[in-house]
């Protein structure tokens, strides 16, 4: 199982609702398959998580690589549920250090 948190380039939504509209139409458009390669702050993102939690036997990441679902400007993340917590937690910051904004799908939120 995963705890699933989306990442993506772009101003931060006024409201949970608006995050979960952006989320939306953003999950469409990942269906669609595009190849664009992801933008250089999501890269830079993924860097940064990686510096902490390296791929591997052991890691948190539940996809790997750990870019392998990042299309454009948006970044699907997902964590193993055992690491959630501390994981979620710390890429949420990274995310607001990086000036990225960090939606979890699944309480519906914005994560400051």
């Amino acid at each position: 199982m995963s705890y699933d948190l989306v990442v993506w380039v772009g101003s931060r939504p006024a409201s949970p609702k608006a995050a979960d509209k952006q989320y939306e139409r953003m999950i469409r458009r990942l269906e669609r398959d595009d190849d664009t390669p992801p933008h250089p702050r999501l890269v830079a993102y993924a860097e940064a998580l990686l510096e902490r939690w390296p791929e591997g036997e052991g890691s948190p990441w539940a996809v790997e690589p750990l870019l392998s679902d990042a299309v454009g400007d948006v970044f699907p993340l997902s964590v193993l549920t055992v690491h959630a917590k501390v994981v979620a937690a710390y890429a949420a910051g990274m995310a607001r250090k990086l000036g990225l904004v960090c939606y979890d799908p699944q309480e519906g939120l914005l994560r400051p």
